[in-house]
């Protein structure tokens, strides 16, 4: 795996084979964040994101390369928790991310202290709250005025009708939902 653009360009990350998570593929992590450059400049606009279900740290890394002014990212997995840690400290060098072991679902059902400029989640394809999560991140306060949350999921949902979503996008099996906040 590699970090497709930003300051770490091309630094590849190797995630051992034993590991249970389904990483965002490079390449429709490189479409996607293609697609993103139409919404939002990273860079320029620096935004706080938030990666839920971190799992491999791909786009943690991506969000941090690209100049996010600072990252969290949640995952309940220890062994991903370590990974992710391991990842930013040696391949980005930053202080500007915070990895917290919790549940997702727990973790967006407590008050948002201050929300976020863009979120990202990429949950297992087979969680069963998956419909729910635009709603829990949108009415949560996890967003600010005019930030995107950008959901991951199978081809067996379909969010067309969410008045958020904004955009859509499939590449192969991946499908990213693209939603607004108000």
């Amino acid at each position: 795996m590699r970090i497709i653009a930003g300051r770490h360009r091309g630094r590849h990350f190797d995630v051992p084979r034993t590991f249970k998570a389904r990483p965002t593929t490079d390449f429709a992590k490189e479409n996607l964040f293609n697609v993103l450059r139409g919404y939002i400049d990273f860079e320029d606009e620096a935004p706080s994101a938030l990666d839920l279900f971190a799992g491999t740290g791909s786009i943690t890394l991506e969000l941090l390369s690209r100049g996010c002014s600072s990252v969290t990212s949640v995952e309940l997995d220890p062994q991903h928790v370590r990974l992710v840690r391991n990842f930013v400290e040696t391949i980005v060098e930053t202080d500007s991310s915070v990895i917290i072991r919790a549940d997702v679902l727990r973790y967006l059902s407590r008050p948002c202290q201050q929300p976020f400029g863009f979120v990202f989640a990429d949950p297992p394809y087979a969680l069963r709250e998956l419909p729910s999560l635009p709603e829990l991140v949108l009415s949560g306060g996890w967003l600010a005025s005019g930030a995107l949350f950008v959901l991951e999921h199978g081809a067996d949902h379909d969010f067309s009708h969410h008045p958020a979503l904004i955009d859509h996008r499939q590449w192969g099996s991946v499908n990213f939902s693209i939603f607004r906040q108000g």
